[in-house]
């Protein structure tokens, strides 16, 4: 178990989490290109055989996702298939909450993540220990008295007099009230709000100063999720002691004309996480760096003609010099008899249990209270 993340460097492991907001299509991410019943159920959302860039005599990447085939052929990328849990809920709102809270039978308070920070920094001396760049705090990096830092982009907050910096940590607290009173109760999110509101963007005095000290060769595109990663690069490299950042990539939910969207957010995607990696090694700061890249669920085995519909049986990306890449868990078999719902993907591992792995083995954080048990987990960091 690498409880001490990278032995290599001696410097303090570091998680990037991205959210695939929406639910990937995981059957189109990585394709079973020799499988009639894939062709079958998919009469016009699929990658035809020719196209799939192919890693082994079963299964391969959609073709846009060029740059994440490269760095699996460098063993950097663990892809973990069919991630899930029993009972799959495809509503997007609670499915997330789940991912978010790692509790799919009730409503609970605190996130992962969260949960994770107060491991690392008990006593909240750190308000950039967790960082999320995007538009609202994620669910994931809330829970009462947990000190953390949300912001839109490095650059505009730069930018920022002190009055702007307060509308905006406004709006960003006024995001999360509105999103998640309804789930659960405005008792708890306002007791949220009342304990660390002041704390979600506390640590903008030192942020603003991270853009104008960092230089690099590396040229991400314009984008939202490049940019977003871009800032966890400058803000890693600037050594302000964040241990967990959090980015999101929307869009996923492609219940029509899927075929052209999917193929521009996979671009995106890779072509940021490719950026992303020579960034940090470029600044020798990439060895201590895992990124974990996830969605709410899969989409359903067969198209409704121009898109897919909410299903189950997803999958992850775990990236990152230390990591052994290749295939964990098991595809989701595709026969007809297995399915869950009669027509979705059923999940071979528990997401519980992939969040254990990146919290025990990377992060050197006990996981049974995070994730409420024990799961089975992977060995991506060459774990006995």
């Amino acid at each position: 178990m690498n409880i001490n993340g990278n032995g290599m460097t001696g410097k303090a492991p570091v998680l990037v989490v991205v959210q695939l907001t929406g639910g990937n299509d995981f059957m189109n991410t990585l394709v079973p290109y020799t499988s009639g019943l894939y062709y079958d159920s998919r009469k016009t959302v699929r990658i035809t055989e020719d196209r799939v860039l192919t890693i082994n005599d079963e299964l391969g990447f959609h073709p846009s996702a060029g740059p994440l085939k490269e760095m699996f052929d460098t063993g950097d990328v663990a892809v973990v298939q069919g991630i899930g849990y029993e009972d799959s809920n495809r509503s997007h709102f609670r499915a997330m909450d789940i991912m978010h809270t790692a509790e799919p039978l009730k409503i609970s308070t605190e996130g992962w993540l969260a949960r994770a920070i107060k491991q690392l920094d008990p006593e909240g001396k750190n308000v950039l220990t967790g960082v999320s760049f995007g538009r609202g705090l994620p669910r994931a990096m809330a829970a009462p008295g947990v000190r953390v830092t949300s912001v839109g982009d490095l650059d505009s907050y730069g930018l920022m007099t002190s009055v702007e910096v307060q509308e905006q940590r406004a709006e960003e607290l006024n995001i999360f009230r509105r999103f998640y009173t309804p789930a659960i109760g405005s008792g708890a999110t306002m007791n949220y709000l009342q304990q660390t509101g002041d704390d979600v963007l506390a640590g903008i005095g030192q942020l603003q100063t991270v853009a104008g000290k960092y230089e690099s060769t590396v040229e991400y595109a314009d984008n939202a999720i490049a940019k977003s990663l871009r800032d966890v690069a400058r803000t890693h490299i600037a050594g302000l002691g964040t241990r967990i950042f959090y980015v999101q990539h929307a869009g996923y939910d492609h219940h029509a004309v899927e075929m052209p969207a999917h193929e521009k957010l996979l671009d995106e995607l890779s072509c940021a996480l490719r950026d992303f990696m020579d960034d940090l090694r470029e600044h020798n700061a990439s060895e201590e760096v895992v990124v974990y890249v996830f969605t709410e669920f899969g989409r359903r085995v067969q198209d409704n003609g121009s898109g897919t519909d909410h299903g189950s049986g997803g999958g992850a990306f775990i990236i990152g010099d230390q990591v052994e890449g290749g295939l964990y868990a098991e595809y989701p078999s595709l026969d007809p008899t297995t399915f869950a719902n009669g027509e979705d993907l059923a999940h071979t591992i528990d997401f519980r249990g992939v969040y254990a792995t990146l919290l025990e083995q990377w992060m050197g954080v006990d996981s049974v209270d995070i994730v409420n048990g024990k799961y089975e987990q992977l060995q991506p960091f060459g774990g006995a």
